[in-house]
C-alpha cells in the first residue's frame, strides 16, 4: 500500500470509540467513588495534557531535526511522525483548561500567602505572565508545526525541490523555538509546582522524556499499522533503526535522571533535597518502579541487535516505555499537587488516560488520511530503501 492514503476502517473507529467510553466511564466511577478533590482532579488534568502535547512535541522534534540533518533512512515513516505532530493543537486544548485549575495546582499562584522566597519569584511566576506564555508557546508551536505539515503534503503533488528547502527552513525556525520553549515550558507547567525547588537539568530531562516516549508512540503506531496491512514498505532496518532511538534515548534519560540526583543528593542542601525525599519516602515503590521500566527493560530488551528486528518485541518494549513515562510525569506532578498521603493510582487516573489516549489515536489515525503515506517526492526517498544497519 505504498504512496497510499490510510483509511479509517469502521473497526478501528469501534475499538476507539469503545475504548474511550469505557475511559469515559472509568473516570467517572472513580472520581464519584473516590471522592476525588480539585487538587486530584487538575493534577490528572494537567499530567494528561502534558503527556498528549509531549507526544506531539516530540514526533515534532523528530521530523523536523531529520529534515534539516537531510536524513534518509527515516523518510518512509515520516507522515506518522507528521501526523502526530500535527495534532499539537489538540494537545493545546488539553493542557490549557489547565489555568482554571491553578489555584489547586500552584501554590504561587496564591499570592496572598507567599513566603519570602515565592515573592522574589514573582516577576516571573505570576498568572497574567504564565498565561501569556502559555499561548505563545502554543501559538508558536501550532504555527510553525503546521506550515511544515503544510509543505510536506504540498510535496505529494509538487516535486519542485523548493518545497524541501522551505521544509529545512521551517524545521530549523521549530527547533530553535523549540529548544527554548520546550525548558521554559517545563518550568512553567511542571517545576512550578514545587515553586520553592529547581533543578538546571529539569527541562533536558522533560525533553528527553517527552522525546524518547514519543518515539515508543512512533513504533506503536508503525507497528499497528503494518498489523492493519499498511507500511509494507517498511522493513527490518526501519524498524532497527527506531528500536537504536527506542535504546539510546532512554539511556539518555537514565544518564540525566541520575545527574540530577546526584547532584542533588551530594550537596544536601534542604531546599533542594525536599523533592527527591518527598518522593522516596512517599512514593518509594513507584520511584524505583519508573526507574525499572524506563530505563532497565529497554536497556535489556533492545540490547540485542535481533531484538531491535522483532516486530513484536518492538511493540511490547515501546508499550512498558510509554507506561513507564506515563508514571514518570505522575511523579513529576502528583507529590507536590496533591501529596503523598492522598495521591494514589485509581481508577479515576487509570480511566481519564485511556480517554486522553483514545481521543489522541483516534485524531493521529484522521491525520494519516490527509495525504500519502510516505512522500515520495521527497529527495532522499528512495534512499530509505537502499541503505543498511551495519551489522
Amino acid at each position: 500500500m505504498m504512496g497510499k492514503q490510510f483509511i479509517v476502517s469502521k473497526k478501528l473507529t469501534t475499538t476507539l470509540t469503545v475504548t474511550a467510553i469505557v475511559g469515559l466511564v472509568l473516570s467517572l466511577v472513580g472520581y464519584f467513588a473516590g471522592g476525588i478533590d480539585g487538587h486530584r482532579f487538575w493534577a490528572n488534568v494537567l499530567l494528561n495534557g502534558f503527556m498528549i502535547i509531549g507526544l506531539c512535541l516530540g514526533a515534532g522534534f523528530f521530523v523536523a531535526v531529520h529534515l534539516i540533518a537531510e536524513s534518509g533512512w527515516q523518510t518512509s515513516i515520516q507522515r506518522i511522525a507528521e501526523a502526530m505532530g500535527s495534532k499539537i493543537w489538540l494537545g493545546a486544548v488539553m493542557i490549557i483548561p489547565i489555568i482554571f485549575g491553578a489555584h489547586s495546582l500552584y501554590h504561587w499562584s496564591h499570592t496572598e500567602h507567599l513566603d519570602r522566597v515565592l515573592q522574589m519569584k514573582q516577576g516571573y511566576l505570576n498568572m497574567p505572565f504564565f498565561i501569556i506564555r502559555m499561548f505563545v508557546y502554543l501559538g508558536g508551536w501550532i504555527f510553525l508545526f503546521h506550515n511544515i505539515r503544510k509543505v510536506s503534503l504540498l510535496s505529494d503533488t509538487n516535486p519542485d525541490l523548493k518545497l524541501f528547502n522551505r521544509l529545512r527552513t521551517l524545521s530549523g525556525l521549530f527547533i530553535v523555538f523549540f529548544a527554548i520553549t520546550s525548558s521554559t515550558s517545563a518550568w512553567d507547567w511542571l517545576m512550578s509546582i514545587d515553586a520553592h525547588w529547581f533543578s538546571t537539568l529539569y527541562g533536558w530531562y522533560t525533553f528527553i522524556g517527552m522525546f524518547a516516549n514519543s518515539i515508543a508512540v512512533i513504533i506503536i503506531f508503525l507497528v499497528v499499522m503494518k498489523k492493519m496491512g499498511y507500511m509494507d514498505h517498511v522493513n527490518d532496518e526501519h524498524l532497527h533503526d527506531l528500536g537504536k532511538y527506542l535504546f539510546g534515548f532512554s539511556i539518555f534519560w537514565a544518564y540525566l535522571w541520575i545527574s540530577q540526583y546526584l547532584l542533588i543528593w551530594y550537596s544536601n542542601i534542604p531546599e533542594e533535597t525536599t523533592y527527591y525525599v518527598t518522593r522516596i519516602k512517599g512514593f518509594e515503590a513507584l520511584f524505583y518502579v519508573n526507574l525499572i521500566i524506563c530505563f532497565v527493560v529497554p536497556f535489556f530488551a533492545l540490547m540485542s541487535r535481533g531484538n531491535k528486528r522483532k516486530t513484536d518485541w518492538l511493540l511490547y518494549t515501546a508499550i512498558v516505555v510509554f507506561v513507564g513515562h506515563w508514571i514518570d510525569l505522575f511523579l513529576a506532578i502528583m507529590p507536590g499537587a496533591v501529596g503523598a498521603e492522598h495521591a494514589h493510582i485509581g481508577l479515576f487516573e487509570i480511566g481519564l488516560s485511556v480517554l486522553y489516549v483514545s481521543i489522541f489515536a483516534w485524531f493521529v489515525f484522521k491525520a494519516l488520511t490527509k495525504g500519502n503515506l510516505v512522500p515520495e517526492n521527497h529527495p532522499y526517498f528512495k534512499e530509505s530503501f537502499d541503505y543498511e544497519n551495519i551489522k
